[in-house]
């Protein structure tokens, strides 16, 4: 389930967004891909600043329509494939969107990605965390286990 909100003057016109407070609803990278592919679409691909901003207002009003905020991080469609170079300094390059769009544009946290094990991508969402070296977790990307559960 999820909310689904469209927009005429994207490339993609339509989102879809799911927000789980309840952890046990929560899903790894590869489901996530599974059930967007299954319901049409694809993880989100960012293309740009505009658009990564589009996002972050839509996860504003979302979590804000809820029953409180919650901390809880959103996979997107980024993700790094293999890892025969997962400890280089090509690490960052490795990174390719899920539906194939070649989008150059990146919106990492301070510090990352940090690679080696962590090869999927989510955009921060931890509003009771206290702020770190790159500010506030919200909204930058992080590199992460596939396995975790978002």
């Amino acid at each position: 389930s999820g909310q689904k909100v469209c927009y005429g003057d994207f490339k993609r016109s339509c989102y879809k967004l799911a927000y789980f407070q309840d952890l046990s609803r929560r899903v790894g990278f590869q489901e996530a891909r599974q059930a967007c592919e299954i319901d049409g679409g694809a993880l989100l691909s960012l293309e740009s600043e505009a658009e990564q901003q589009l996002i972050e207002n839509m996860l504003q009003n979302l979590t804000k329509s809820g029953s409180g905020i919650s901390d809880g991080d959103f996979w997107i469609g980024l993700w790094r494939s293999g890892d025969g170079l997962a400890t280089s300094s090509a690490c960052p390059d490795l990174y390719q969107w899920a539906d194939g769009s070649i989008s150059p544009f990146r919106n990492w946290y301070t510090d990352e990605p940090s690679c080696g094990s962590e090869a999927c991508v989510v955009m921060y969402h931890q509003p009771t965390a206290n702020p770190g070296l790159g500010g506030p977790y919200l909204y930058q990307w992080n590199d992460d286990r596939c396995n975790m559960k978002h």
